[in-house]
């Protein structure tokens, strides 16, 4: 990704959506990290899928089948 990546401005938003009241500078730059590399990872697979299926596009099933494979996600 960017250098710039997700803003960190979203990160708190989803982290008090969650419930969190408060939330350190240091929080939200470990959950932007963490969420780049999953992105990254699942970008990749969806890749090879939509590779294997004869498509050059990306698409919605192939992230979700995609982060299925690469760990427990709930909901879509």
């Amino acid at each position: 990704m960017s250098p710039r990546g997700i803003p960190l401005a979203a990160m708190e938003a989803l982290m008090k959506k969650a419930g969190a009241e408060r939330v350190s500078d240091d929080a939200k730059s470990a959950l932007k990290q963490i969420l780049e590399t999953l992105t990254e990872q699942i970008t990749l697979r969806a890749q090879d899928l939509a590779s294997h299926a004869g498509r050059k596009t990306v698409k919605k099933n192939d992230i979700e089948l995609a982060a299925q494979q690469l760990g427990p996600f709930h909901g879509k």
